[in-house]
């Protein structure tokens, strides 16, 4: 089979087409022919600085969308032949990805496998952001760092269909506004000072929820954006930022709480519950009509040049790799 395998850490170049054996699932997997794969931050961080790589060489790509090519022993969850999205910790830029059963999903009726691969990964953590980590409540305000990437894209619109009063978008460049202000977002922030003008927008109050990728600065800046009895959630440290600490004594005087969520941690910590958050996320999706914008397309061989895309930070909405025909 095709694969793309990172055989040294570092840049793009490390991606590197290879010829591999197409492999078996073994008791509680499932084998899947790929279509398509989805492109995500922490396959650019597992390329650069080993992320989530216990060996190399390694074949990256977290979510992918295909037919069940084979199943393992004790698999009764899927069958061969059915088209399903698939959530992995590895493995997905290659003709054929073994995952856990627990981690396979049934493509809904009527949705095409190229939405499907945009979805494993980025809809269960918007929604688990919005509803079970953020806890937001109606008539509350959010903040969302990286409104224009894969997970801003859906966290605009569940925020308001959750009910949401206002909700603010923050993008890095002005040029990404105009995409991110069609996607449920109120307001869009250009900026390190969006912090700022947070608690411009708001009159001074701040927002009741902030959700941040990035970490570092970023994080310190959607913290001092929270209101009194605020909530920040932390879903990543794309800035490669020292892990931030806090006591009492920094989130006492506002009252605020802070949490984090990872979709890779909780599909390997419990899967049970994994599932459960993907079966109401993609319920809420469907009822709701929320999408996750398609916005790149490269064949498998040409994962390096959707990494670059994606670490210019110019790229907006999913990018995807296609592996096969449908």
């Amino acid at each position: 089979m095709r694969a793309v395998v990172i055989e040294e850490l570092g840049g793009p170049e490390r991606l590197t087409p290879r010829e591999l054996p197409a492999p078996a699932p073994g008791p509680g997997e499932v084998a899947v022919d790929v279509v398509w794969a989805g492109v995500n931050f922490a396959d650019v961080k597992a390329r650069s600085v080993g992320y989530r790589v216990e060996a190399l060489p390694f074949v990256p790509g977290l979510e992918v969308s295909g037919t069940v090519r084979a199943v393992g022993a004790g698999v009764d969850t899927v069958a061969v032949g059915q088209q399903v999205s698939a959530l992995l910790q590895g493995g997905g830029y290659a003709e054929t990805a073994v995952v856990p059963a627990a981690h396979v999903f049934a493509v809904p009726a009527g949705m095409e496998l190229r939405t499907a691969a945009s979805l494993p990964a980025v809809l269960p953590t918007g929604y688990a952001l919005i509803h079970e980590v953020g806890r937001l409540r109606a008539g509350e305000t959010v903040l969302v760092q990286g409104a224009a990437g894969a997970v801003g894209s859906v966290l605009g619109q569940l925020a308001r269909q959750a009910g949401a009063e206002r909700v603010f978008g923050v993008v890095s460049r002005e040029e990404k506004a105009k995409y991110a202000l069609g996607l449920g977002y109120d307001e869009i922030l250009v900026g390190e000072d969006f912090d700022a003008q947070a608690r411009a927008a708001t009159g001074g109050r701040g927002v009741d929820l902030a959700l941040d990728p990035v970490g570092g600065d970023s994080w310190r800046r959607s913290l001092a954006a929270l209101a009194r009895y605020g909530r920040a959630v932390s879903f990543g440290n794309a800035s490669d930022a020292p892990a931030w600490q806090a006591g009492f004594a920094d989130l006492a005087p506002r009252a605020i709480g802070v949490a984090a969520f990872s979709i890779l941690g909780l599909a390997a910590a419990d899967p049970d519950r994994l599932r459960v958050l993907t079966a109401a996320a993609f319920d809420f999706a469907a009822a709701h009509a929320i999408a996750v914008p398609v916005t790149a397309e490269f064949d498998l061989a040409a994962a390096a040049e959707a990494h670059r895309l994606l670490e210019s930070r110019t790229s907006t909405g999913k990018l995807l790799l296609r592996v096969r025909q449908e």
